[in-house]
């Protein structure tokens, strides 16, 4: 460590861990920052690694290089599996090293989300996540490989059932997901092939409510659905997903062949509260205080997926703008006690808006009294995705890679990689 002072323990490198670690740059603090994975990860853009968009470095940073001009942050690659609130240190698997504690005086916890089967946990094993880079590799591996054995299947009923698209959860990520498949098909492989049409292809969204993108005004929601229809996007709405197995899904009673069924109907918080013992939601996630302190707790902070905090009378949302603004204001209130400064204002979120987009230069903008949709709503999200990259290189590499697919429908990495380690 350079510098001395109390330690802050942050656990996650994600938007809200990464927004603490940041805020406590000039704070008199050590500051550990704990991550299974060694990089930040966008994760508002893994569905265009899926689609072959973009290249998964495109779209990540490692989190020592974000934090490498800051003198008082330490970056450790370990999985955390407790902490021991009494001893107050974080129990971590390091290396080849079991529940290895590192002690802290103040912690945070910025441990994100995982996603939720309802009940359904056999539905996991038969479908795609979209959660990490590994994931959206995955992914991307499989949709281009299905088109890769369509073209060469004989049976008809098979080289359907390969082009079958089934994504569960009409939310963002369902639809930005759903739209990124129809325009891939239709923009970059309809003349690939020789021996198959992937217009043949079906991409079917799944939604047990009434409409896509619910959590926006009525109005957007059904400029989003009709863009996707436009997109050849069949929708079953007010359906719920009976049965997910290795032929496909069961929806309705009525079973429909696919291959490549993707799961985007909720997420689930980490083991946190398991782990402090403390009180939580009935999803998991644990109940804060207005300083985003846990009860019981007061050297211990939960940000972002993992913390349950009321605004206006509902829960906020997981998303990384909440995220960050947790993370900031969690690191605000540890930096005024180690200082003894006083720092009376409860956390409050400031709502920018909610962004989602539907295929090449179409979104949909909601934020206060604006409600926009289309090609200008598209144009700001993509301003505002490449605002909240970490760091100028990706900005510049994702804005030409945008150009030119939006200009020749070229794929950035429209490879198929397998990766195997040696025992």
């Amino acid at each position: 460590m350079m510098k001395s002072g109390p330690v802050v323990v942050i656990v996650g490198g994600g938007f809200g861990g990464l927004a603490a670690a940041k805020a406590l740059k000039d704070a008199p603090v050590q500051v550990v920052l704990v991550d299974r994975s060694n990089h930040h990860l966008f994760q508002p853009l893994l569905y265009q690694v899926a689609t072959a968009v973009l290249a998964p470095g495109q779209i990540a940073t490692p989190i020592r290089s974000v934090l490498h001009d800051q003198k008082n942050a330490t970056v450790i690659l370990g999985n955390v599996v407790g902490i021991d609130t009494e001893a107050k240190a974080v129990l971590a698997d390091i290396n080849d090293s079991k529940s290895v504690p590192i002690r802290y005086d103040f912690l945070v916890l910025a441990t994100g989300a995982r996603d939720a089967y309802f009940g359904h946990c056999d539905f996991e094993r038969y479908t795609f996540g979209l959660k990490t880079l590994a994931d959206a590799v995955a992914l991307r591996n499989r949709i281009l490989s299905v088109f890769e054995m369509a073209e060469f299947a004989e049976d008809l009923e098979q080289r359907q059932s390969l082009l079958t698209f089934v994504l569960v959860g009409a939310g963002p990520t369902g639809v930005e997901m759903a739209s990124a498949i129809a325009v891939l098909i239709q923009s970059t492989l309809k003349s690939d092939f020789r021996r198959m049409d992937p217009a043949m292809a079906r991409i079917i969204l799944v939604e047990r409510s009434d409409r896509v993108l619910d959590n926006f005004d009525p109005r957007l929601s059904m400029a989003a659905q009709r863009r996707l229809q436009s997109l050849g996007v069949e929708l079953m709405l007010g359906q719920t997903v009976e049965e997910i197995d290795d032929t496909g899904v069961t929806i309705h009673g009525q079973h429909i062949a696919a291959r490549t069924v993707i799961w985007a109907a909720g997420v689930a918080p980490s083991p946190a509260g398991d782990w402090l013992k403390a009180e939580t939601d009935k999803s998991g996630r644990v109940l804060v205080h207005r300083d985003l302190s846990v009860p019981n707790l007061p050297e211990v902070f939960v940000v972002g997926d993992t913390a349950h905090f009321e605004q206006n009378g509902h829960p906020l949302p997981g998303v990384a703008q909440v995220a960050i603004q947790q993370g900031q204001y969690a690191a605000r209130v540890i930096a005024a006690r180690v200082e003894d400064a006083p720092f009376a204002p409860m956390f409050r979120y400031l709502d920018k808006g909610n962004l989602a987009v539907a295929g090449r230069g179409f979104a949909v903008l909601q934020s206060d009294k604006i409600k926009l949709s289309g090609f200008w709503a598209w144009w700001i999200w993509a301003a505002v995705h490449l605002r909240f990259l970490a760091g100028n290189n990706l900005r510049l590499s994702v804005s030409v890679q945008w150009m030119w697919t939006f200009l020749t429908a070229q794929r950035g990495s429209r490879l198929i990689v397998r990766h195997h380690a040696k025992d």
